[in-house]
């Protein structure tokens, strides 16, 4: 780790740390409060993904929406109006929607290899906007004078490593440049988290692997053709499985650095407490 003890941590003019996790146990809550605090950049990935990565496909879906609108077609091809993505922090809406869903068209959902597609694009541009993050550790501090730098990372980040590997490239550059902190949630936010899926289910990014057997096993399960599947009901069957997927890989990210329980992070109202909370589990791994 870059930082070997708490003290380390807290006398360190320049901190530099990178929450992953599930969505929803805190990630981008525990970032927004360093960044509102003041004296921390914060650096989202998830946005990064949806600006400068996938933003042009983004826009392009809807402008294919807008064509089968006759107003709107003929405002688009004689440039009377513009489409494009309004993605914001605390609204990453335009991104998990054009991801989408598979299965029936009629209720929304994509034709698999389309969906396939899209999750291919997202794979390929989160391992991007990670690897980006050294460039705005170094940004942030040239053009902004931001010393503390908080990397705030899309849930799916153990699927596009390869947390098993010392030598993975993407988790390498992260170890090398900050410390990586595990949110870490218990039975009680699983269950929590899959009953506000099941409420409003949402598209997001799985492992190739994992998805094509998920595919595979719930339409043997159902019966359904591929254009029949209801597409909220396969990622609602889906997400419980994925979360039981992503716990191991969590876990082994959590080797090269430190783990908090996301309880904590809910109680923590400043930096200072933070600092402390970090400080803590640094020096508790050192004497593990």
């Amino acid at each position: 780790m870059i930082y070997e003890t708490g003290q380390e941590w807290r006398d360190a003019p320049q901190k530099r740390v990178l929450f992953f996790g599930m969505s929803g146990l805190g990630k981008t809550y525990l970032s927004t409060m360093l960044r509102d605090a003041g004296g921390w950049f914060h650096y989202s990935v998830d946005y990064r993904i949806g600006t400068r990565y996938m933003g042009e496909y983004i826009a392009d879906n809807f402008k294919r929406e807008a064509m089968k609108v006759p107003l709107l077609r003929e405002l688009l091809l004689s440039d009377s109006i513009y489409v494009a993505s309004n993605i914001t922090f605390d609204n990453l809406a335009p991104l998990s929607t054009y991801l989408g869903k598979p299965g029936n068209p009629d209720l929304g959902g994509l034709p698999f290899t389309e969906y396939s597609a899209r999750q291919a694009q997202h794979r390929e541009a989160e391992i991007l906007a990670m690897a980006d993050t050294v460039r705005f550790i170094q940004r942030a501090q040239d053009i902004y004078g931001y010393g503390n730098f908080v990397c705030d990372t899309s849930g799916s980040i153990c699927e596009v490593v390869d947390p098993d590997d010392p030598e993975d490239p993407t988790l390498k550059l992260l170890e090398d440049n900050l410390l990586l902190v595990w949110l870490k949630g218990s039975e009680d936010h699983t269950a929590e988290l899959v009953r506000r899926f099941d409420r409003a289910p949402k598209p997001m990014y799985y492992q190739p692997e994992f998805l094509a057997q998920a595919w595979s096993d719930y339409r043997a399960l159902s019966g359904d053709p591929p254009d029949r599947v209801n597409p909220d009901d396969f990622v609602r069957w889906t997400y419980a499985r994925a979360l039981a997927h992503r716990q191991p890989r969590y876990a082994a990210m959590a080797e090269r650095g430190i783990t908090i329980d996301a309880d904590d992070v809910a109680r923590l109202r400043d930096p200072a407490a933070f600092d402390d909370l970090v400080a803590r589990h640094i020096d508790a791994r050192a004497t593990a």
